[in-house]
């Protein structure tokens, strides 16, 4: 992980968490759609005021004592914590909403009956023990798990459960705490919100929003029969165009985030801009380059590794663009120690040797320009011959005084061919990043274009890479294009995932149309991609079946 003094910002330490339970009461409507009751809090409230909620709140002493476990009714499978937080939400969904997710002894379920005869303000379990009531935990399922974010000052961490609206009830809010209960469908609230009429908060939202792939209540009951949250998040905020942006871990932002602002902090600016260098720690700074396009997303990332004692090395200078080589300059303060392309293509390596030039001209040292040159498969766009070739593993070190000593930042070259044949990464040991170049991008697969690009070699480099983070604790990818990504092994682990799975609609597209063009099966295997890019999509599948075919090949031979 990052070393701290070279952190951005001072450390502050978050707001503990409180445990919580929320319940999702869902029922079906007439025409069979999913349904999910919520209802408005207090504008008084010191949590989401006047915000559109589901029922729930804090998990009192109580809920987790023996004499409400005894009351519960609990799946074989349930832990005594799930169990806690199902007692939990079956209290506070009658507390606030008048709800009774119970039993009679005889099995049946409670009725209004037994709602008017308890007292929605006196304690809960005994007036159930009274009346011979047993809790359905056991009919209360796990959805979701949510950490407030880091930055709230209060701060909870809440199960996000759902059970089935019990049949013959009407949800009474308490006029405290709870108002206007009302079935929505999922959809219809989020458009409602998205108007202007229906305000709700960050995991309400993106829980509704995974709530509209459900067709039915009992489509999503079937998904929850593992004891497992579909999903766990515990959100980061950043700034957009000037105002909070809030994001989950599968968002391309998360990481950058996670990186910049470790406990929280909303001080990060998320805008792509092209105008001056984005700090991502103290000795790295990612500058974009203003050629955004299908295949280059936002613009090419340049970063400067280093500071004012040690120089800078650069790496990947982007297109020979005038503006962007002269603020890379002025970003390094004109001490540029070296220059290294991840590899040729030109998006990354036309500016090398202008931006050495422009070091030379300042009457500074020529910095070397570093990498592997084009291999005999690169198209004409992309012939690239350094001043000196990188060895696999060969080692790049700045050093000066810090204000605690020596100082150093190492960058460790990895070859990783497979998008090009001269590609390579760049491991900065001391802070455990890895820069990428196309090899790992966010927000999209990088394209293998043979015969440079070569998808064998591509797979065997990202089994590289993976067991390099995972033995050396790297955490942060830095791609050449999108934000920094996150939890580094598990990004590649998803990105090979993603890799094999496509290779295997790319195997039934060859085996539904044996006789079939390449036209035929980018058809089939890239169905789920706009046809505008199966053109490009075209480039990959044809690595994908020459890694197909030789495969066979090796298997014929056996």
């Amino acid at each position: 992980m990052p070393r701290l003094h070279q952190q951005l910002h001072p450390h502050r330490e978050p707001v503990p968490t409180r445990p919580a339970a929320t319940v999702l009461l869902l029922r079906d409507a007439p025409d069979g759609a999913l349904e999910v009751l919520m209802t408005r809090r207090s504008a008084q409230a010191s949590f989401a005021p006047g915000a559109y909620v589901f029922p729930g709140g804090a998990i009192d002493t109580a809920d987790a004592a023996p004499a409400a476990h005894a009351l519960a009714d609990r799946r074989p499978t349930q832990t005594d914590l799930h169990c806690t937080q199902a007692i939990a939400a079956i209290r506070e969904s009658f507390e606030e909403l008048g709800v009774l997710l119970a039993r009679r002894t005889d099995g049946s379920a409670a009725d209004a009956q037994d709602i008017a005869a308890l007292d929605r303000h006196a304690p809960f379990f005994a007036q159930c023990a009274a009346r011979g009531l047993r809790l359905a935990a056991d009919q209360v399922f796990w959805l979701a798990h949510w950490t407030a974010d880091r930055d709230l000052p209060r701060r909870f961490d809440v199960p996000f459960l759902v059970a089935r609206m019990p049949a013959e009830q009407e949800p009474v809010a308490d006029e405290s705490e709870q108002f206007e209960p009302v079935w929505v469908r999922p959809a219809d609230a989020l458009a409602r919100h998205e108007a202007g009429q229906f305000f709700m908060i960050f995991p309400t939202i993106r829980t509704l929003q995974r709530l509209t792939r459900y067709t039915s209540t009992q489509a999503l009951l079937d998904a929850l029969q593992s004891e497992r949250p579909l999903w766990v998040s515990c959100p980061r905020a950043g700034l957009l165009n000037g105002k909070e942006a809030r994001y989950m871990e599968d968002e391309p932002p998360f990481g950058e985030l996670a990186l910049v602002c470790p406990d929280g902090q909303i001080v990060h600016p998320l805008d792509w801009q092209n105008e001056r260098p984005v700090p991502l720690l103290r000795n790295v700074q990612r500058l974009t380059a203003a050629n955004p396009g299908v295949m280059t997303g936002p613009g090419t990332n340049s970063y400067l590794v280093g500071d004012p004692s040690t120089g800078h090395i650069v790496i990947d200078p982007g297109p020979a663009e005038p503006e962007h080589l002269e603020r890379l300059w002025r970003a390094a303060g004109g001490d540029i120690r070296a220059i290294v392309c991840t590899h040729s293509h030109p998006d990354h390596s036309p500016g090398a040797a202008p931006l050495a030039e422009r070091c030379a001209a300042a009457g500074r040292p020529r910095p070397p320009v570093l990498g592997l040159p084009s291999a005999p498969t690169a198209r004409t766009a992309s012939h690239f011959t350094p001043d000196r070739s990188l060895s696999n593993h060969e080692r790049l070190v700045l050093t000066g005084k810090g204000p605690d000593g020596e100082i150093t930042h190492t960058l460790e070259v990895i070859h990783t061919p497979g998008h090009a044949a001269n590609h390579l990464c760049l491991w900065l040991v001391e802070d455990g990043l890895l820069f990428s170049g196309d090899h790992v991008l966010n927000g999209s697969t990088t394209v293998i274009d043979p015969p440079d690009g070569n998808m064998a070699d591509y797979l065997d480099s990202l089994d590289r890479l993976a067991a390099l983070c995972e033995r050396e604790d790297i955490g942060f990818i830095l791609p050449a294009h999108g934000y920094v990504l996150g939890d580094a092994p598990g990004a590649i682990a998803r990105l090979k995932a993603h890799r094999l799975a496509r290779e295997a609609k790319v195997v039934a597209a060859m085996q539904a149309l044996p006789q079939g063009s390449m036209d035929d099966w980018v058809r089939l295997a890239y169905h789920d991609v706009p046809p505008r890019m199966w053109p490009v999509a075209q480039r990959s599948l044809l690595a994908h079946v020459e890694r197909i075919r030789a495969l066979e090949a090796l298997h014929g031979r056996h």
